[in-house]
C-alpha cells in the first residue's frame, strides 16, 4: 500500500491517475537469475500474476521467472 500511495501521489501531480489492480510479493534470487511471484495483498486482493510474470521476462530474459497463486 506504501507503495501504490507514493506511485498514486507522484502520478496525481503529473494530471494522472491509477488503480490498484492488486497485489502480490517476490521472491528475488540474482545468484540464480530467478525471480518468483506468488501471493497476494490483504488490501488490495490477488494480482493477475501472469500478467507480471509476462512483463517481468520482458525485462530480465536471461531469468527464470515463475508464478503461483499460493504463498502470502
Amino acid at each position: 500500500a506504501d507503495i501504490f500511495e507514493k506511485t498514486a501521489q507522484e502520478l496525481a501531480q503529473q494530471g494522472l491517475s491509477c488503480q490498484c489492480l492488486g497485489g502480490g510479493r517476490l521472491s528475488h534470487r540474482p545468484g540464480e537469475r530467478r525471480i518468483h511471484v506468488y501471493g497476494y495483498s490483504v488490501g488490495f486482493g490477488r494480482a493477475d500474476h501472469s500478467v507480471t510474470t509476462e512483463k517481468l521476462k520482458a525485462k530480465y530474459p536471461d531469468y527464470e521467472i515463475t508464478w503461483a497463486n499460493e504463498g502470502y
